[in-house]
């Protein structure tokens, strides 16, 4: 197999391409042979040595892929030689093979290729575990921060599709702009304060949260009673001020996830979950956006377009396909 690693913690040049036998399946485990990888934020803090792989994952960073089922392991009843599948990752997707267990993987999706197959699980069970966790309903307003990132636009489309009105922040007209066309209200971070914007526009009842400490006081703002903050990233901070009496007084929830280091039982969960209520709106009302595919062997490049600010969508890495 061919996979790119961290060599030592630093920029996107630390990330190097070697080689090494392929993986064996475990007990319920898959071999899949990588056509497309997910490129998220998580990847850049792994490479930066600030969010290192839960125990047992392997060291290189990766958190979702798309490919074909090349062997499977004893045990395994759901997926056969020959699938086309997509897979939720606790690391290693930076690589032409990987093993995962066969209940975090999922079918590709009919009508993607495979480079939107490969930027979409994460999200998707990111987003969709989310809105659960937030009891989140049809007709309520959902307030996206961050509207054209890898997250940010399949949620925009997600609770679209479950009926929600969404609210999303962006940078500048045209990023604005394509969040609309996703089917979100756009609102500009660069123009004026954001809570003032949102409370004209009636308030949020749940807020999708990427940046963090630096935002917690304009998400309370923004929020109607009764609402709930989901606080999935920390782009602006790790630690902040919150109004309790503000919070009190909207009888308001703040409430923290992550995906990557939930145990197996609740990363399976939330896998059947997407399938069953989130599969069935592919690729009609819900399909990732690709910004760039990138070769795997130029892992550090896909890692500096990400930093840019520039991208809309997924960036992903493709590997060589095998002859």
């Amino acid at each position: 197999m061919i996979f790119s690693t961290v060599s030592e913690f630093g920029g996107p040049d630390v990330l190097r391409t070697q080689s090494r036998p392929d993986p064996e399946p475990g007990v319920h485990e898959v071999l899949i042979r990588v056509r497309a990888a997910g490129v998220n934020r998580a990847d850049l803090l792994q490479r930066e040595g600030r969010y290192p792989p839960p125990p047992g994952a392997p060291a290189w960073p990766g958190l979702e892929v798309a490919g074909v089922v090349s062997a499977v392991g004893s045990g395994v009843t759901s997926w056969a030689v020959g699938d086309e599948v997509c897979a939720l990752l606790a690391g290693g997707g930076y690589a032409d093979a990987v093993t995962v267990h066969e209940d975090l993987v999922l079918p590709v999706p009919a009508g993607l290729t495979w480079e939107e197959a490969g930027g979409l699980v994460e999200a998707a069970c990111t987003v969709w575990s989310n809105l659960q966790a937030a009891d989140a309903r049809p007709g309520e307003t959902l307030l996206v921060q961050g509207g054209s990132g890898g997250v940010g636009h399949l949620a925009i489309q997600i609770a679209v599709a479950a009926g929600m009105r969404v609210l999303a922040t962006a940078g500048g007209p045209e990023r604005v702009s394509r969040c609309e066309v996703l089917g979100a209200v756009g609102i500009d971070h660069r123009e004026g304060e954001v809570s003032a914007t949102v409370r004209e526009l009636g308030g949020a009842d749940v807020i999708l949260d990427v940046l963090g400490a630096g935002a917690l006081e304009d998400n309370l703002r923004c929020l109607r009673p009764d609402g709930r903050l989901l606080v999935i990233g920390m782009q602006r901070g790790a630690r902040g001020e919150l109004d309790l009496g503000r919070l009190l007084s909207l009888r308001a929830r703040v409430i923290g996830t992550t995906l990557r280091a939930r145990p197996h039982d609740q990363k399976a969960a939330i896998v059947r979950s997407v399938r069953e209520d989130v599969w069935p709106w592919i690729p009609s009302q819900v399909r990732p956006v690709v910004h760039a595919a990138v070769p795997l062997e130029r892992a550090g490049d896909a890692h500096r377009l990400l930093e840019s600010g520039e991208v809309f969508g997924k960036v992903v890495l493709t590997p060589p396909v095998p002859a």
